[in-house]
């Protein structure tokens, strides 16, 4: 097929350090150019790939120094790179922060068939600690644009009605994530962004109950004070150098020596986490995780096979000693298994080809609505039929009501 795979233009492709969608994009461009396909990769310039990459920016813009809530070049990203939709049998989006939300207009009434992974959670309209009430405003568009949930927990966990076609869990390309073959530590791990959802003072806090060393390893968002904040007044003076170590962010080949290395990933979130992408890292790595049951969790990790669910801090104290219980090779050949690029190539091909030939059938916006056309006006030009925007968003609810999805 002849794909155009279109990332959000905020990280690098793939990310230097954290960037959860950023890794699983790189994943699936690279498994469909080993299978034979023709993809184009719509992305900064400083993006790593096999496949053919378009470029409008040198740099992914938070490396230029863009704060998450300047959209306009992200805006600009999007619709320059939909502009090509009509070269393609198939034009996928990704759809993980707040400015991706521009992507329902923007291909709400693309004749080309399309879809988008939703990698993160709603609301989108937020900006640190704040939230606002934009999103239901972009329902309208929403509604005619085929969606794909990265889990049964994530697709359950949104607020709106969707048109979801369709679950494709991430994976990985195993040959890059091997075993280093060196000797297992003593240590555990934690990985990922330094924020209070991702539970890092719980997983100190299990450590030292339960008397075993661990490692943290993970990125302050420069840009949020909420991070800024958690890792410098909450975590950073829990840090001794000796049983709790930080070792700062990691690239991805000191990550697979950090989780090669390791006794065991601890994970206790705080939230309804879409996947955690760190937990197959680990245990493709043969390192088994303890996780909360939140979120996909309970998708991703087989208990007393690839690692344990618990549901409060003490569970997860308990487990630590019975780590050791995990066949580590057993662990990996499940990553491989059900969390491999290839499955998850395959999974995305199979929706692909569904839609392709069942597009005429697909609900479209062919041309704006009265509705949508009337909210435009003032309402003494549009002799008051709508008051208020309100009154659109429930119109627009009525439609939601009537879409159903396809596949």
């Amino acid at each position: 097929m002849k794909i155009a795979q279109i990332a959000p233009p905020w990280i690098s492709i793939p990310p230097k350090n954290y960037g959860g969608a950023e890794v699983v994009i790189f994943n699936l461009v690279e498994e469909f150019v080993a299978q034979g396909h023709d993809v184009t990769l719509f992305a900064p310039g400083d993006a790593r790939t096999s496949a053919k990459l378009v470029s409008f920016f040198p740099k992914s813009l938070i490396e230029t120094g863009v704060p998450w809530s300047a959209h306009l070049k992200a805006y600009y990203h999007l619709y320059k790179s939909l502009e090509h939709a009509n070269e393609f049998d198939i034009v996928h989006t990704h759809l993980s922060s707040s400015s991706d939300l521009y992507i329902f207009p923007l291909t709400a009434s693309l004749a080309t068939p399309h879809v988008t992974t939703l990698h993160s959670r709603f609301p989108f309209d937020r900006v640190n600690t704040w939230t606002g009430d934009a999103d239901y405003l972009y329902m309208q568009w929403a509604l005619y644009v085929p969606m794909i949930a990265i889990s049964e927990s994530a697709r359950a966990e949104v607020p709106h009605k969707l048109n979801f076609v369709g679950v494709v869990p991430h994976g990985l390309l195993m040959k890059q994530f091997r075993p280093t073959g060196r000797k297992r530590g003593d240590f555990f791990v934690w990985l990922g962004r330094f924020v209070p959802d991702k539970g890092v003072h719980l997983a100190i806090e299990a450590a030292k109950r339960a008397q075993v060393p661990i490692v943290l390893a993970g990125t302050i968002d420069r840009y949020s004070q909420e991070s800024i904040h958690y890792f410098h007044h909450v975590i950073k003076p829990l840090i001794d150098e000796k049983q709790i170590r930080y070792v700062g962010p990691v690239n991805m080949k000191e990550k697979i020596s950090l989780l090669s290395r390791a006794r065991g990933f601890l994970n206790p979130i705080e939230w309804e986490e879409p996947f955690g992408m760190v937990m197959i890292e680990s245990m493709a790595l043969g390192c088994p995780v303890i996780s909360f049951a939140r979120g996909a969790a309970p998708e991703i990790i087989v208990p007393g096979k690839t690692g344990f669910l618990v549901h409060d801090l003490d569970e997860m104290v308990a487990s630590i000693p019975r780590i050791d219980e995990i066949d580590r090779n057993v662990t990996r050949m499940h990553i491989e298994e059900h969390f491999s690029a290839q499955v998850m190539a395959r999974q995305y091909i199979e929706i692909y080809e569904k839609l392709a030939k069942t597009w005429d059938n697909v609900p479209q916006l062919r041309f704006a609505e009265p509705a949508m056309l009337d909210s435009l006006l003032t309402p003494a030009a549009s002799s008051a039929r709508i008051a208020s925007p309100v009154q659109s968003s429930s119109q627009a609810s009525t439609v939601a009501a009537e879409v159903e999805p396809v596949l």
